[in-house]
């Protein structure tokens, strides 16, 4: 009788222990099975799934259940750090058995069943997910930084909590997965609330235009449907009707709480994948019990006999009665074996609370940017080598015989695009690809012969979606490619800034480097346009990318520094996985003068590989000019303001002050040592920052003086903080020469 009172009491609170004693009154009440089948028979007639798949599943499923019981347990005492569970979407282990276990995956947060159907055994899969609840700095992927499912040796690429942020990567994989003969297909979880994010809607479109445009895509899109997003429920029919009307997917459905039924569906949708190499969306109808986390009180949010619903779909229970039903064991083995399990996460929760911790900032960051500036130097020297000697008339061709060495001084845009050539011409997985790159040769000619030269196989254009250009980079970069995106304009990046924030700073971080993100990303932008203006196409604020942790932000003003520059990021992508933004001054691709019409002193000569060793410019380190004596002024500035403060150094000059301009190059990491003895070689310093005043990187620079202890003058010229309007009124807000002279004199006078 008090069993029956819990079942009728269930549908109240959805507590671990309730959902523990329901489970054992609900698997206790099954009848005794008439027929036997046999193991290797179907579980049940017209299913794929054998009877001894099932069993091997089921114990899958027990383990997810109980970690879930044990992240509560550590968390009742303050040694469980997260308790997203995965109870009620223990199905998901039937679609690991659908897949290859050397298919890709990207799991939901909910995805501990698929984790631990493909790990090899629930003892190791459990300590795993266990070290990741209790921040243990020896959990296998993660190193206690974040609770991620992940495992290079299980082909499961780990993700963050970030909603369907994953989704482009997976997409840009299985391009790359598509572009090549290799059988696997990628796989992809996500929560039904995730299709209502910009992020996914990217995903899911581009996925279908690659299926349209005929472009081989093998991705398998699972959406594991529980109908609701933390506490607000997705409408009736939504996600199907949603789903099932995408154009280019293949949309099947299944009941995620059926274990049968979701292997058949999932065996049919990844055969299907891997057939046709075309995406294709499953479909689950999932339960979501015990609530959001463990700290959610859904009875807040949610009726009663909702909850009650949910709990008669208790994929375990539904399990049970399947192999109960088909002979396999009685409810007693049934639960046995659930207590077995149980006993098995216990003792591995008990043994990980022992675990070390992470103890320094030292540790904790360890991943993030694990530079070799030595080998990355290496790498050019090796690829100097190989254009001067074997590779020395395939170069000579791809450049038709006419070497950009051999050209005469080069604009800034003419410089990017010999590199780029040079880059792909040494390395066949170097792939540039954006908005235009291909046919057209980019907005501003930089890309121009590259497709001619190199095929639309490795120079494409994409579709206009920044989310998706920069999930293919991802994509490519994890399936051992060195891709160059580019972003037609710096302020296109902000559509998709999460795709290198959450993503690509976060892969390295979040793997303990099992997993990284090679890329260059091509960025147009800063301001000072005068034929072609307003905000969009005069940009001046990085503030987003010089907060990501890890990243890299070149800004080449010069022509003598671009190609430099470029080697060394793409050096450090391949050697290091360094994730890069190139951020090109759109106003000085083209520029040729510096002083007077016809100078000529903005263009600089093409090194030849013979210089590339001698000319490397390590990440990191600045570049100073001197002016005069230079023993009166630093100018510290970049980009566009390195033109304006050489221009007004010279008239300084002229009335008998010297100046020291250095040139930042990088924008992060910031040159700290070179900025601190530059500055106090005179004393006084004007920052020249073209960026915003708010946000800017003069902030940035002010704040590492200091730090470094300079103890002379210091005086800030920015950009107000403002839009950049269109026209004449753009000058107003911008930092000019005259600010710049300004601020000079005013130190000067000290």
């Amino acid at each position: 009788m008090a069993g029956l009172a819990r079942l009728r009491d269930a549908g109240r609170v959805t507590t671990p222990q309730n959902l523990d004693e329901r489970f054992r009154d609900a698997v206790s009440a099954l009848p005794l099975p008439g027929d036997r089948r046999a193991p290797g028979d179907p579980v049940r007639d017209g299913s794929t799934l054998t009877g001894a798949r099932a069993l091997e599943l089921f114990d899958a499923q027990l383990a997810s259940r109980h970690l879930d019981l044990a992240a509560r347990w550590l968390r009742s005492f303050n040694e469980g750090f997260y308790t997203i569970g995965s109870s009620g979407h223990e199905g998901n282990a039937a679609v690991a058995a659908a897949l290859l276990p050397t298919d890709p995956a990207l799991l939901h947060y909910r995805s501990a069943a698929f984790f631990s159907a493909r790990a090899k055994s629930l003892v190791d899969a459990a300590r795993d997910v266990l070290r990741g609840v209790v921040a243990s700095a020896r959990e296998p992927i993660a190193g206690g930084r974040h609770k991620v499912f992940g495992s290079a040796e299980l082909n499961i690429i780990p993700t963050t909590s970030t909603v369907a942020s994953h989704l482009p990567r997976a997409v840009g994989l299985a391009f790359s997965q598509g572009r090549s003969s290799r059988d696997a297909i990628v796989a992809a979880s996500f929560g039904d609330a995730s299709i209502n994010h910009a992020t996914a809607t990217a995903a899911l479109n581009a996925a279908g235009w690659f299926e349209h445009s005929s472009v081989p895509l093998p991705l398998l899109l699972i959406c594991e449907d529980n109908g609701l997003g933390i506490s607000v429920p997705s409408p009736d029919g939504w996600v199907a009707a949603m789903l099932g009307s995408r154009p280019g997917l293949r949309y099947t459905a299944a009941d995620g709480c059926d274990l049968a039924g979701t292997y058949d569906a999932a065996t049919d949708a990844a055969g299907y994948v891997r057939r046709e190499r075309r995406p294709a969306v499953l479909h689950l109808s999932t339960v979501r019990l015990m609530g959001h986390a463990g700290a959610d009180a859904e009875v807040g949010y949610r009726p009663a006999e909702e909850i009650r619903r949910d709990l008669e779909r208790d994929p375990l229970v539904a399990t049970a009665r399947m192999l109960v039903t088909a002979g396999l064991m009685t409810p007693d083995e049934a639960i046995t074996r659930y207590d077995e399990v149980g006993w098995q996460v216990r003792k591995v929760a008990e043994e990980v609370l022992g675990d070390p911790k992470l103890t320094t900032v030292a540790e904790i960051v360890a991943p993030l940017a694990p530079r070799r500036p030595l080998r990355s130097a290496h790498a050019i020297t090796e690829a100097a080598s190989r254009a001067l000697g074997p590779g020395a008339s395939a170069r000579s061709r791809v450049f038709g015989g006419k070497l950009p060495e051999n050209a005469g001084p080069l604009t800034l845009a003419q410089t990017v695009n010999a590199a780029l050539t040079d880059a792909l011409a040494a390395d066949p997985g170097v792939l540039v690809f954006g908005e235009d790159v291909g046919r057209k040769g980019g907005v501003y000619g930089v890309t121009k012969h590259l497709q001619e030269r190199f095929g639309a196989e490795r120079v494409f254009d994409t579709l206009l979606d920044e989310t998706t250009i920069l999930g293919l980079a991802l994509g490519a970069g994890l399936d051992g490619m060195l891709p160059i995106p580019e972003i037609q304009y710096l302020a296109y990046l902000h559509n998709a800034e999460d795709q290198l924030r959450g993503e690509a700073a976060t892969m390295s971080f979040f793997s303990s480097g099992a997993y990284k993100n090679p890329m260059v990303v091509r960025v147009a932008g800063l301001a000072y346009q005068q034929a072609f203006g307003g905000h969009f196409h005069n940009d001046n604020s990085v503030a987003v990318l010089r907060d990501v942790p890890g990243l890299v932000l070149a800004v080449p003003a010069r022509a003598a520094d671009a190609a430099p520059m470029l080697r060394s990021c793409l050096a450090s992508a391949a050697a290091d996985g360094s994730v890069c933004v190139f951020l090109e001054p759109i106003a000085l691709y083209h520029t040729r003068d510096l002083h007077e019409q016809g100078d000529g002193e903005w263009l600089a000569p093409y090194a030849g590989p013979h210089a590339w060793s001698s000319e490397h410019v390590p990440i990191g380190r600045a570049r100073t000019y001197a002016v005069g004596n230079a023993a009166d002024l630093t100018i510290i500035t970049y980009g566009n303001g390195l033109r304006m403060s050489l221009r007004v150094a010279s008239r300084l000059a002229e009335q008998g002050y010297g100046s020291r301009v250095v040139d930042l190059r990088w924008i992060s990491p910031l040159p700290v040592n070179d900025l601190v003895r530059e500055a106090a070689a005179t004393g006084r310093v004007l920052i020249v920052d073209e960026t915003r005043r708010s946000g800017g990187v003069g902030e940035g620079v002010l704040a590492a003086l200091v730090d470094g202890g300079f103890v002379g003058s210091a005086r800030r010229i920015a950009s107000a903080d403002s839009l950049i309007p269109l026209g004449p009124a753009a000058q107003q807000v911008l930092v000019g020469e005259d600010a710049i002279t300004q601020g000079a004199h005013t130190l000067l006078a000290r």
